[in-house]
């Protein structure tokens, strides 16, 4: 994907073909075809005969030094790679690649991309990712203790997301069990987190996290439940803005996880459970447990009142939906 024609067109405006030939370097015949893979990247392109042609609404494109210019002095100190792509199957993927390469421990593995060709959700689920839209992070970390030291983080990081979002001014984000953020029950953003390496030892943990920011109309189609953005929320934040602040909070987690685990963050979960004390189901495979949503344990498992008393269900394959 051209660069220089992006960095033209992003501002909204029209440029005529051969002022965007001249920025991307090329002639005005091929211009046509670079103009043709935005199109394909699902970037929404208008061109209108002897004006020429824009991106609907412009785009907030990314850049490394954006993100580095922007994180506090805390999370700047604890980043050690951070690289940020046109395109990219997966965030995470990539991220485990360079963990297993140059892992260096008290340091982050940072990937951000404008567009994921694969992202994906837990169980494996789709991630829909318009280009330059939405925010699509991965950060790689770490562990000496192996998966033991690990539970109840997903819970802690959803945590960390729903802060940094209420720095931005975001005030409604609430989490639903294991890693939604959701906004009156609408989902804003998610979180997946996976292992490499020994899980009984050290090991690297990859915490990937979406959130929509300005989801486009053309790719609304292709989301299966109920969702909102940032945008939604009466703020505009950059995406550089949004990255940093979301560094701000979870690099710091990261750095005191084995030493404190989640029992700092049960009681802030608690009170960003958007399903406390409401009738849901509890989905394993065909099996469905219906009861009262009775908040999270010590190690961040889901507590069901049920008809056979308290019961407690950890991540995995378990889900939870709101009773109908």
């Amino acid at each position: 994907m051209n660069t220089q024609l992006l960095q033209v067109l992003a501002d909204g405006e029209w440029h005529s073909g051969q002022a965007l030939a001249d920025a991307a370097g090329v002639s005005r015949v091929a211009i046509w075809k670079q103009l043709q893979k935005l199109q394909e990247a699902g970037i929404a392109l208008e061109a209108v005969k002897s004006v020429g042609h824009r991106i609907v609404g412009g785009l907030d494109l990314l850049t490394d030094n954006d993100v580095l210019g922007a994180v506090n002095d805390t999370a700047k100190s604890l980043i050690g790679e951070l690289q940020v792509l046109q395109q990219i199957d997966s965030t995470n993927r990539l991220c485990q690649e360079a963990m297993s390469d140059r892992a260096i421990p008290g340091k982050a593995i940072v990937v951000s991309a404008e567009q994921q060709t694969a992202g994906r959700g837990r169980r494996g689920k789709a991630w829909v990712s318009p280009y330059a839209r939405n925010m699509y992070l991965s950060v790689g970390w770490q562990v000496q203790g192996g998966a033991a030291a690990l539970q109840g983080l997903s819970l802690a990081i959803g945590v960390a997301v729903v802060r940094a979002l209420e720095d931005l001014g975001v005030a409604t984000a609430q989490l639903k069990w294991p890693n939604d953020i959701v906004v009156e029950q609408q989902k804003l953003g998610g979180i997946l987190i996976e292992l490499t390496g020994d899980m009984a030892g050290p090991c690297s943990v990859v915490v990937g996290m979406g959130l929509n920011v300005n989801m486009p109309e053309y790719a609304q189609d292709g989301i299966d439940q109920a969702w909102t953005d940032v945008y939604q929320q009466g703020v505009k934040p950059s995406r550089a803005e949004l990255i940093a602040s979301v560094l701000n909070h979870v690099l710091p987690l990261l750095q005191h996880w084995e030493e404190r685990g989640f029992a700092p963050w049960r009681e802030a979960w608690q009170a960003l459970d958007a399903y406390r004390d409401q009738p849901v189901n509890i989905l394993m495979g065909d099996a469905r447990i219906a009861g009262t949503e009775r908040g999270v344990d010590r190690d961040g498992a889901i507590q069901i009142e049920t008809t056979l008393g308290l019961q407690s269900f950890h991540g995995g394959e378990v889900s939870l939906r709101p009773q109908a």
